[in-house]
């Protein structure tokens, strides 16, 4: 019998077969979780849903988001299509 390593997330209980992939989750997470409580902090009234979910979209897409903030503003509206795709395909799942 094979013994296959695994890494698990701690945040989420995401498992992986290679710890780079498992480490880089673990800092999108982390990420995530930093944006969310600067939301939360900032707006009184926000919903606790929406600002998780707003530092995930903000986390998993920061590279474009970077590269939308040093000048292409219009590569933010790239991540709103895939969003939205994304979003249209889990609901498709779910039925």
């Amino acid at each position: 019998m094979a013994v296959i390593p695994m890494w698990k997330c701690d945040r989420d209980g995401s498992m992986f077969s290679d710890k780079k992939a498992a480490e880089e989750h673990d800092k999108m997470l982390e990420l995530a979780a930093n944006i969310t409580m600067l939301l939360e902090q900032t707006y009184d009234n926000i919903d606790e849903k929406i600002a998780e979910d707003i530092g995930l979209l903000f986390a998993k897409h920061k590279e474009t988001l970077a590269k939308a903030i040093k000048g292409k503003p219009e590569l933010v509206l790239e991540i709103g299509k895939e969003s939205a795709a994304d979003q249209s395909a889990d609901e498709d799942s779910s039925e």
